[in-house]
């Protein structure tokens, strides 16, 4: 045990002053002892001796301990995810990662990650006592290159500091479009922006991953060193280490053209119709995209164009649909007044939200009879519990998968064709009300795979940032891309930490 022990606080390169206390601590605690002899412990104690362990050595400004903060705890956005650790580590540099999961691997924690705290998924981003939770939320560099070509960014910061810092210079970046939202899981996850079917994911356009892997390396991930971690990372999901800088490539987009109108619900199938008219016509022009937000009350269709422009003739099948109210009308702006426009539409009201995902191929007939069913259901629990859900649909074109080969490859999968990544986004009050609420996207889901198949028009793919609880995204990548997944997991993390001790998550080893 000594031993074990021993050298265990050699690997954190630890003052004399720290050393002598924690050395004495651990060696009198008898429930470590029984840890570490393979015998009967308590989780829940040596949990609380992993966080006092971790307090000692990063100190109270970076540790919170029991009773840890309530307020850091509701930083989450879905209330869903409002779970009580044992301590919060509140990281300030990679070496405080480093540090954090040396410790949590030599206790064998439960432990979970938060950048930003967007996944309303419980137990992806939050965990409940006894655990760690591991938050990044300091971490959030926005540093742009000298020549412009490279922004580096912290894995805590927001997609509305980005884009804010990116402004002056002239330049943008694909990564998330709502502001508020973190940037860790957006890239992990793949990372879909308005401009992607022009310049690929979020992940396609990473140039360097810093990444601090379960035995506390601190790492580079690029195209020329450690190349299979690199591709691994650009969708992967939180299965190897946690990233501590993305350095992405830069886009040279900032003046874009967009308008954005509410239509009423009986006008839901013409669009439709041209939603899918323009996939097949309009959707050749790249430069153009479009955001359909079905609701139970309106529908809000924003068309954007990645230039300025007038009136661009890619969006022919919307303009003979007369809008009942022009939330926004065509203008030549920016990036950053886009996002500033998309945060000031989200509720900073604390609820219950859920989203879910499935794609399928360009058919007007096969969206309008989802929706239908979609409807039907959704306004049934809007009747019982005051849930409020959404049908969207989000183009994805055939380049933006040539994109991602063309960048040294990812191992998403995606079809190379044009087609759609339908989501919802659920919003409720009562957790008693869950099951119900949920019931909703997950027959939509069934539908939409039901209908599919049986016309032809199905594919296998679900988009990580879009995915639900239940769901299993790494599977839909393919059998070939989630065995090379996991052999690069057990490469970089031999023990399995992050499969078997990270609270919850798409992880590998539940694909």
């Amino acid at each position: 045990m000594e031993t074990q022990i021993e050298q265990f606080l050699k690997e954190l390169a630890l003052s004399t002053q720290q050393l002598q206390p924690i050395l004495a601590q651990l060696k009198a605690d008898s429930n470590l002892a029984a840890f570490l002899g393979h015998k009967s412990y308590d989780a829940t104690k040596l949990t609380a001796l992993a966080c006092s362990t971790l307090k000692v050595i990063l100190g109270d400004n970076v540790v919170d301990t029991p009773p840890v903060s309530q307020s850091t705890v509701g930083e989450n956005w879905s209330q869903a995810c409002w779970q009580t650790p044992t301590c919060i580590i509140l990281a300030k540099s990679p070496v405080d990662v480093s540090k954090t999961l040396k410790i949590i691997k030599f206790f064998c924690t439960k432990f979970a990650v938060r950048s930003g705290g967007h996944s309303p998924n419980p137990g992806w981003s939050s965990i409940s006592g006894p655990g760690v939770l591991i938050d990044l939320q300091r971490l959030n560099e926005v540093t742009v290159s000298t020549d412009k070509k490279v922004v580096s960014l912290g894995p805590g910061g927001r997609w509305g500091d980005v884009y804010q810092t990116l402004d002056p210079y002239g330049v943008s970046v694909i990564g998330g479009r709502i502001p508020h939202v973190g940037v860790a899981g957006v890239i992990l996850g793949g990372g879909f922006f308005h401009f992607s079917g022009e310049y690929g994911l979020a992940a396609d356009n990473v140039k360097n991953f810093e990444i601090v892997t379960a035995a506390g390396a601190i790492l580079n991930a690029n195209k020329d060193e450690n190349s299979d971690l690199f591709w691994a990372l650009k969708g992967g999901g939180a299965n190897y280490g946690i990233v501590t800088r993305f350095d992405l490539y830069t886009i040279p987009v900032h003046d874009i053209w967009y308008q954005v109108g509410i239509y009423a619900t009986e006008q839901v199938p013409a669009i439709l119709d041209a939603f899918a008219e323009w996939q097949n016509t309009g959707a050749s022009d790249l430069k153009s995209t479009v955001a359909l937000i079905v609701g139970l009350e309106s529908t809000t269709l924003g068309l954007l164009y990645s230039a300025p422009a007038d009136a661009p003739k890619a969006f022919a099948p919307f303009y003979n649909i007369p809008a009942t109210v022009v939330a926004v009308p065509p203008t030549n702006g920016t990036v950053l007044s886009l996002t500033q426009i998309l945060g000031s539409t989200f509720s900073n009201e604390p609820l219950r939200h859920d989203y879910r995902g499935i794609s399928s191929k360009i058919d007007a007939k096969l969206y309008k009879d989802v929706y239908a069913f979609w409807r039907e259901k959704a306004l049934a629990v809007h009747a019982a519990t005051g849930a409020n859900q959404t049908f969207t649909l989000q183009p994805v074109t055939a380049n933006m998968a040539k994109v991602g080969a063309a960048k040294g490859g990812n191992p998403t999968g995606i079809p190379s064709i044009n087609h759609q990544w339908w989501t919802t986004l659920v919003d409720w009050n009562n957790a008693s009300d869950d099951n119900t609420v949920r019931s909703v996207s997950i027959a939509t889901t069934e539908k939409w795979r039901e209908y599919g198949q049986s016309r032809g028009l199905d594919l296998r793919y679900i988009f990580m940032n879009d995915a639900s609880r239940d769901q299993n995204p790494l599977q839909s990548y393919g059998s070939d891309n989630v065995a090379r997944l996991k052999q690069i997991a057990k490469k970089y993390d031999p023990a399995q930490t992050f499969q078997n001790d990270q609270n919850a998550g798409f992880l590998l080893s539940r694909s």
